[in-house]
């Protein structure tokens, strides 16, 4: 049983990879934070393979999950399932990143990324488009994540979602984001945490949870020192939570050669996906403004921790 297991979490993980590979295509421009960029997702990684592709699912559903020895999550019944998506993607356009700090900002992506899968809109797929829709979010927001993290432990991915939203009382067993909050951590923070399935299992042996703390104790938990440059820094503290234009930047700062400060300042802040601009389709607008992105409040907040 344990060696089909394997196997068949094999054949998903090959199957899940060739999925991301695929939909290198969709790219940011063409990404949509709404329903309907949701379901085109499913269309695009899907037409051809089922004839339900970027349909809402009309029926409910469950599924034998091998880290719940068989059991399933519960999912959103079918007359709820727009409503269920809209509400949890207007939840996340409402929330105000400029109050978390990395670790905030991890927890609050795998709390939202759970919710949605949760949902399952789709009979099948739901994994996969899941994991494209928040890699294209996440590199809306300024994160230069690629699809290697979630193409190489797909499995691992899947069954931390389950683990996020299982829960038998009756057996004591809560919902657990830990594994999920792994995954994210490594994704965005550049940590090195052990990603392992047989952790995940329901009523692990006793002997396989001290295997886990060792493995635990081995793993770096400690977030890298993010290597920002002086210039970068001290952009991210004047602008902090304005919008400001170029000019005001620049006074904000104490500069007056425009050359230096788009090359020493704005540049690398652009580059290292912590600067974004209000209107990014026109540059040249007369009203446009520089702003943090998602990831430089992140990293605005903690440097007001140590200041």
């Amino acid at each position: 049983m344990a060696d089909r297991n394997r196997v068949a979490g094999s054949r998903w993980s090959e199957t899940l990879r060739l999925s991301y590979r695929d939909c290198t295509q969709i790219t940011e421009k063409t990404f949509a934070f709404t329903l309907v960029g949701l379901t085109s997702i499913h269309r695009r990684i899907f037409d051809g393979v089922f004839n339900f592709a970027g349909q809402i699912r009309d029926y409910n559903i469950t599924k034998k999950e091998w880290v719940l020895r068989g059991d399933t999550v519960l999912y959103v019944s079918a007359p709820d399932l727009r409503n269920a998506i809209e509400y949890d993607l207007e939840q996340e356009r409402q929330f105000d990143y400029a109050k978390v700090d990395r670790n905030g900002l991890v927890s609050h992506i795998a709390k939202f990324v759970s919710g949605l899968w949760q949902i399952h809109p789709f009979g099948e797929g739901n994994t996969r488009t899941t994991a494209v829709f928040t890699i294209l979010y996440l590199r809306s927001m300024g994160f230069d994540v690629t699809n290697d993290l979630f193409a190489n432990h797909s499995w691992y991915f899947r069954n931390a979602l389950v683990r996020a939203n299982y829960q038998n009382v009756q057996k004591g067993i809560m919902r657990n984001s830990e594994y999920l909050e792994r995954f994210f951590r490594n994704l965005l923070l550049g940590e090195t945490n052990e990603l392992r399935n047989r952790y995940m299992v329901v009523d692990v042996p006793e002997e396989l949870v001290a295997e886990q703390t060792l493995h635990e104790d081995r793993t770096s938990t400690e977030q890298p020192t993010v290597q920002v440059p002086e210039q970068v820094r001290v952009l991210l503290i004047a602008l902090s939570n304005d919008q400001l234009s170029l000019k005001g930047l620049m006074e904000k700062v104490g500069l007056k050669h425009r050359p230096t400060f788009l090359e020493n300042y704005i540049n690398p802040a652009f580059e290292a996906g912590f600067l974004k601009v209000l209107y990014p389709d026109k540059p040249n607008h007369p009203r446009q403004k520089n702003l943090l992105t998602a990831k430089g409040l992140a990293l605005y907040n903690e440097i007001k921790k140590m200041q």
